[in-house]
């Protein structure tokens, strides 16, 4: 867990990523652990480095993006930007914070086509 608080603060532009195996490749679970500061047992670790969930998401889109030199084409949804997002099992915004990490995808849509979605929606 990185002190993302203090990047923040200090207007460090720092990435989040999911680039196994250094890290999981859930972004979900990283996004969960910015936000909450536990580990996978629940214990809390470093709770004053943590954000809030648009900080997180932000780590995960628009930072990503720009780590990359790509926040041009990606890691917001804008008009002329490669529309590449996920739908959710439940928005991110308003579920409790806790259970960010047990969110599940429904569908992923990659330069605004669906490459995935789950089986149990009615199919496109």
């Amino acid at each position: 867990m990185y002190a993302v608080r203090d990047f923040i603060d200090n207007g460090i532009i720092a990435a989040g990523g999911s680039d196994a195996p250094v890290t999981d490749y859930n972004p979900l679970l990283g996004i969960h652990v910015a936000v909450n500061r536990r580990s996978q047992f629940g214990s809390e670790i470093g709770v004053a480095q943590s954000i809030s969930v648009m900080e997180a998401i932000k780590l995960y889109t628009w930072n990503g993006a720009y780590a990359s030199f790509e926040e041009d084409i990606k890691g917001s949804i804008e008009v002329g930007k490669l529309a590449d997002f996920v739908v959710l099992t439940d928005s991110i915004l308003k579920v409790n914070p806790l259970h960010i990490k047990d969110l599940q995808v429904e569908s992923t849509i990659i330069d605004g086509e669906i490459l995935y979605h789950r089986e149990s929606l009615v199919e496109i």
